[in-house]
């Protein structure tokens, strides 16, 4: 595949993302491609984001991921992947530019069965995505939502498998309470993070109102506490916001069982009709950054949160590469 590289219009920790055109106007390819770019020596988590993209082909929620490739540009080695370009932006963008800074609950319905069915697939294929956020989620043509950035996405661990470090990805704000507290996060921790996006969603706020960097911590995954959940939100999202921020993974719903949630399957049911736990469904079964760190041995509360305020400055305070924007275009082939 042939393309020439144009501005730039994204970047994160880990690469820039730039527009691009295929050179062959016949080719198979759209006629916009995004360009998601790293030097080649760091290239690990881009590597690992289209081996990901790769297992995930063909379904409908999830961007699309045409290939990868290494160039070499102004002297530096580059690893690439094309990926579909979403002209809507991000939900991120869509909630900033919302009237009141917020989406109504239609939208957010909308928009939330969407992302839960890419999750489903996600899961299905015994994967997690480690960071769901309004900023992972793009718009497309028709106003339609797909996940993406699976930089961070990993295997899961099978249950009961457990090793004395364990890694913790993700957005410190998303983090769900054992990712926190004992470095688990599977597709559970995909699904409390569910929840903090329809709370953003529905009121343009972060679910928690903390700037220190230690109290945030301590009240995921030391404390009792949960996101406070929406007042103006309707009786079923109230309720579908109470299954995703269950603090106990085991007992918090999964992304198939809250597909079939009142909230989300249908807007005349009464929530009255939402099962009260996972077991009343007839045909079901059991079945900004990154760091690795090593998870402190049962003890005290004070070790756990002394060991929590420092996980979470380190997860905070990873600087990213000082992305330069290329103002040309190049040819690359």
């Amino acid at each position: 595949m042939e393309w020439i590289r144009g501005p730039a219009i994204g970047h994160g920790t880990f690469a820039k993302v730039s527009l691009a055109k295929p050179t062959n106007q016949n080719s198979i390819f759209p006629p916009l491609l995004a360009i998601k770019s790293c030097p080649a020596s760091q290239s690990s988590f881009l590597k690992n984001e289209f081996m990901i993209l790769d297992e995930l082909k063909s379904c409908p929620e999830i961007v699309t991921c045409y290939g990868d490739c290494f160039t070499v540009e102004n002297g530096e080695k580059l690893y690439n992947v094309a990926l579909e370009y979403a002209p809507g932006g991000t939900l991120a963008d869509k909630v900033k530019s919302s009237e009141n800074l917020r989406l109504s609950e239609s939208d957010v319905r909308r928009y939330t069965k969407s992302i839960l069915k890419g999750l489903l697939f996600i899961h299905r294929r015994g994967l997690t995505h480690c960071d769901i956020k309004l900023q992972n989620v793009l718009i497309f043509s028709g106003d339609n939502v797909k996940i993406a950035d699976f930089g961070l996405a990993k295997k899961t661990k099978p249950a009961g498998d457990s090793d004395s470090e364990y890694e913790i990805r993700g957005t410190p704000m998303y983090l769900a309470p054992e990712t926190v507290a004992g470095g688990e996060q599977g597709p559970a921790a995909d699904v409390w993070a569910v929840g903090c996006v329809v709370s953003e969603m529905m009121t343009g706020k972060p679910v928690w109102r903390c700037s220190d960097i230690g109290t945030l911590l301590i009240k995921i995954g030391a404390g009792d506490d949960i996101p406070e959940i929406p007042g103006k939100l309707s009786e079923a999202g109230k309720d579908f916001l109470g299954k995703c921020f269950v603090k106990e993974r085991s007992k918090r719903w999964t992304a198939e069982m809250l597909l079939n949630h009142p909230f989300i399957d249908g807007e005349d049911q009464m929530v009255s009709s939402s099962p009260r736990d996972p077991f009343d469904f007839p045909d079901w079964e059991s079945e900004q950054s990154v760091v690795v760190t090593p998870v402190c041995s049962p003890g005290s509360e004070s070790e756990m949160c002394i060991s929590a305020v420092s996980r979470l400055r380190r997860l905070v305070t990873v600087e990213g590469p000082d992305w330069s924007v290329t103002s040309s275009w190049i040819t690359v082939r």
